[in-house]
């Protein structure tokens, strides 16, 4: 990878949870990196580094935070100041100094205030057994109250399967942070919008007061800070989630309110050369409810995760049999991929079962725009509920890289044998 001075998109290939953090960071360690780009997602990611006795848990700071390496938060990103100063006293706890001087915010992005968290969670509790999955961070709902004034919304409207339930106003963005009046009026109308849902703990005034401090320690900039970064090395893109909970191409409702796939670090490129590395781990995973079509309890009981467990609003942590059917639809989601990464090696043995397809409705498919028409999945529920009454059909695979490299067309580039950043390699470039 250090002989390419091309910029690195990093997505995950399933349900997110896929190595994601380390592969960033033994990409940041491999050559010299100008910043590491968030570029969608928002507070509820949680990509793991661990290197000996230190760990942390990477929410909206970059994961080559710990290879030295800033973080620019992208207008794509829902930034919520709060976790971010919680966040930067965890990495100073394990000796990182000064955390947030590492970290630029576009002052485009969406700010998550308390108000869409409580919201979200009681939207969720709402749901009883129909949850959605949701982490409970508030990311659907920041994005969602940004849409009324988009879409010039008007009280009872329906938008996007929610009623507009009051007045509301613009939603608050990080540039806010530096304007306290227009900060102020912006959060009087969250507050009284989502005071049948919710009452914050902090009153504005506090909040005003909170968000002013966050401006003042980290550096707000504009939204095409791309350009600039790229101009002093390369950049790593990471992502957060995983191509399966994509808005627009994972099976709804069990989606995230995001763009999972490289569209936006592509958008935010403009053009500069980039290369996609898709992240896998050699057996299937998923956290939450939502479809899983290899899901085995046998091999959630041998592979048992260190750094995930089940979460209040997100729900269990689940492992199945690596599944191809949906790695072809996740690669064909990207655009196709450059490279592989491949984590958990460890955790191979003999050699791994691999869903090649599906049995469904009497026939074997082995790609899904079999079943949904061409172009794939779209976000209709009735492909969750397709993919809940599939049976796979599985092959034992020996060889899993060499497997995946012919099936999915692309060479592993990096590989992880064991949760340590030690135990990651980068293996050849990632070829143009």
């Amino acid at each position: 990878m250090s002989a390419s001075s091309d910029h690195v998109v990093v997505v995950g290939l399933g349900f997110g949870d896929e190595g994601k953090g380390a592969v960033v960071d033994a990409l940041c360690r491999a050559g010299e990196t100008s910043a590491v780009v968030r570029f969608n997602g928002g507070a509820q990611a949680a990509h793991n580094v661990v290197d000996g006795d230190r760990h942390h848990t990477f929410s909206q700071f970059g994961s080559g935070t710990l290879a030295g390496v800033p973080t620019w938060l992208s207008p794509h990103v829902l930034v919520e100041p709060m976790a971010l100063a919680a966040e930067a006293r965890e990495l100073a706890g394990i000796g990182v100094p000064d955390p947030l001087s590492l970290v630029s915010v576009a002052g485009g992005a969406l700010l998550t205030t308390p108000f869409h968290v409580l919201a979200n969670r009681a939207r969720e509790d709402a749901r009883g057994a129909g949850r959605h999955g949701s982490c409970g961070k508030g990311i659907g709902e920041t994005v969602w109250y940004s849409l009324l004034s988009e879409r010039a919304a008007r009280v009872g409207d329906v938008v996007e399967g929610q009623e507009v339930l009051g007045a509301f106003g613009d939603a608050p963005v990080v540039a806010d942070c530096l304007r306290p009046d227009v900060l102020r009026r912006k959060l009087d109308a969250l507050a009284r919008f989502y005071a049948p849902l919710a009452t914050a703990r902090w009153s504005v005034a506090e909040l005003v007061s909170m968000y002013r401090d966050f401006a003042d320690a980290v550096r707000i900039t504009g939204d095409d800070e791309v350009g600039r970064l790229a101009a002093r090395g390369r950049l790593v893109f990471e992502g957060a989630q995983g191509v399966l909970l994509d808005q627009w191409r994972g099976f709804h409702p069990h989606t995230t309110w995001s763009t999972v796939t490289p569209d936006n670090a592509r958008a935010l490129l403009g053009g500069l050369p980039a290369r996609v590395v898709g992240v896998t781990r050699t057996y299937q995973t998923r956290h939450g409810a939502g479809p899983m079509p290899t899901e085995d309890a046998a091999v959630a009981a041998r592979f048992p995760e260190r750094h995930n467990g089940i979460g209040r609003y997100q729900g269990a942590w689940r492992a199945g049999h690596l599944d191809a059917v949906l790695l072809r639809h996740a690669v064909a989601a990207c655009g196709g991929v450059d490279g592989l990464a491949v984590t958990h090696l460890d955790a191979v043995g003999a050699g791994v079962l691999v869903a090649e397809a599906y049995e469904v409705d009497g026939r074997r498919v082995a790609r899904l725009e079999e079943v949904v028409g061409p172009g794939g999945p779209t976000p209709d529920p009735r492909v969750a509920e397709l993919l809940g009454r599939v049976e796979p059909v599985l092959v034992e695979q020996a060889d899993p890289v060499g497997w995946l490299e012919r099936e999915l067309g692309a060479p592993v580039v990096v590989t992880g044998a064991g949760p340590d950043r030690s135990d990651y390699r980068v293996r050849v470039p990632v070829p143009r």
